[in-house]
């Protein structure tokens, strides 16, 4: 079962774009997920186990490494398009 997620993070720190960077670099290191990310958010297609499992390493991962990191994600079973544009 394919799975969209849209996840946006809000580290607590004054360089935080460094963090949001290094973390959506990290998203990418998986080939079977397929990523897109705009000024807001990003949001990710691919098998709910392989979707659920990067999430739960990363968010780790980013914690460990930049400590306090508020993530909001919003899920949606199925695979939405990620290029569709209105």
């Amino acid at each position: 079962m394919k799975l969209t997620a849209e996840i946006s993070m809000y580290p607590l720190q004054d360089n935080y774009l460094e963090a949001i960077e290094w973390f959506i670099q990290r998203v990418d290191s998986y080939a079977n997920i397929e990523r897109v990310t705009n000024a807001m958010a990003t949001q990710v297609v691919g098998e709910y186990s392989e979707v659920m499992a990067m999430l739960a390493v990363e968010m780790a991962a980013a914690h460990q490494k930049f400590g306090k990191a508020a993530f909001v994600c919003k899920f949606l079973g199925g695979e939405l398009n990620l290029a569709h544009r209105q």
